[in-house]
């Protein structure tokens, strides 16, 4: 019996540096930076009503690509490109790319996976909407788990945000490799941040939302993350301070075998580490650690790889444009010094560019300056259109629902 208890005491975490050690190995995973990925989100509503469609309409259309929060018994099989196919509480479908070594390569396998899931959708008179923020009904969550019970509690306590972008807003997420060492780390790292709102405000496209406090806003759904839980969302500009923000944002929820995952008001991880939470539960594993990295929710995040999670969901087929310019911007030493330049003057104005977008001349001008440096860089002819088309646009100041 000893020598079990010893065993898992091993596993545990019972220091801060031991966590922020571990966490410095599994954020900022080291290696040539090739590979690209993205997670594209849809608002969904069953027809002819268009309400939210119910989990087991969501089930009987997707079949053996049905995510597990909805079937456990489900084989969660992949789209034919490759794409995982999951929901958001809100019923929102969301595909998860594989990760491919070209933006060209990635976006026709999204393609091709999209229209599969349009058509499977469909034969249930589920439409898909490319919407960034639902226009037209009150919040509803859908999905009963109780991380989502316990996200909602949360958030409910904090304001009105939560709920809403829980279950009515969308977005385009983009994932790239860190970097080769610490260095190419810290640089890849600052210039997703640094670009981040000069690309909030050139392709933000929410500016309305069901249900949203009065507020003019070019993006809504951006809106939610800002004003929901700033710690959590937040995050860092710094690479080297990402394990000790990590440690210190209030714990969302804690698992366990029953149905409530609530976390104790106010208490970090780091206090779990430090053994504030002994008389609730034992000290954490790397496991539990893992699980609190998915409950962080900053404009860049660090998962091995590094995943903007900045930007609205797109009109249509435009989620390419997003796609393209990040791998553009990112293809080298030239491109990356080039994009800095230009993205400095705007950043860290994250709630400036959600309020404002192109309607702030700075944030214009940097949104127009990154879409053309991109265009000039993309090595894709029909990348380097869209992209110039998109810098165009920005210039004029017109969102992408208004693009021509």
């Amino acid at each position: 019996m000893a020598t079990a208890v010893q065993s898992v005491e091993a596993t545990c975490f019972t220091s801060r540096p031991a966590a922020e050690a571990y966490l410095g190995g599994v954020c900022f995973k080291l290696g040539p930076p090739q590979l690209i990925g993205a997670e594209l989100e849809w608002l969904t509503a069953q027809l002819p009503e268009y309400v939210r469609p119910d989990l087991a309409a969501l089930a009987e259309a997707l079949g053996p690509h049905t995510p597990r929060t909805i079937d456990p018994t489900s084989p969660a099989q992949p789209l034919p490109g490759g794409s995982a196919v999951t929901v958001e509480p809100g019923g929102q479908i969301e595909l998860s790319s594989a990760p491919y070594y070209s933006a060209r390569e990635l976006c026709d396998y999204l393609a091709a996976d999209q229209a599969v899931l349009t058509d499977l959708l469909s034969s249930r008179s589920i439409l898909m909407s490319s919407g960034a923020a639902d226009t037209r009904r009150p919040a509803q969550r859908l999905l009963q788990s109780p991380r989502y019970c316990a996200m909602e509690s949360r958030f409910t306590g904090i304001g009105p945000f939560g709920k809403l972008m829980m279950c009515n807003t969308a977005a385009t997420q983009i994932s790239v490799d860190a970097g080769a060492d610490p260095v190419a780390v810290e640089k890849r790292w600052h210039l997703l941040r640094a670009i981040g709102p000069a690309l909030i405000a050139a392709f933000a496209c929410s500016p309305r939302l069901y249900g949203v406090p009065d507020g003019q806003w070019a993006s809504q759904r951006m809106r939610t993350w800002l004003e929901l839980d700033s710690p959590r969302t937040i995050g860092t500009p710094h690479v080297a301070d990402y394990a000790g923000w990590v440690l210190d944002v209030p714990l969302l929820c804690i698992r366990n075998d029953g149905t409530d995952w609530t976390a104790p008001d106010g208490a970090t991880f780091a206090d779990w580490v430090e053994g504030a939470l002994d008389d609730v539960i034992g000290r954490p594993t790397p496991a539990d650690l893992d699980y609190h990295l998915t409950t962080l929710f900053p404009p860049v995040r660090a998962a091995g790889h590094l995943e903007v999670r900045y930007l609205d969901a797109q009109p249509g087929d435009q989620w390419r444009v997003p796609i393209a310019a990040i791998d553009a911007l990112l293809s080298g030493p030239g491109a990356m010094a080039e994009a800095l330049d230009a993205a400095l003057p705007t950043a860290e104005r994250w709630r400036d560019a959600a309020e404002f977008g192109l309607a702030d001349l700075e944030l214009r001008a940097a949104a127009t300056a990154l879409l053309s440096l991109a265009a000039a860089y993309s090595p894709d002819p029909e990348f380097v259109r869209l992209l110039d088309a998109a810098a165009e646009r920005c210039c004029r100041g017109q969102a992408p629902s208004e693009e021509r």
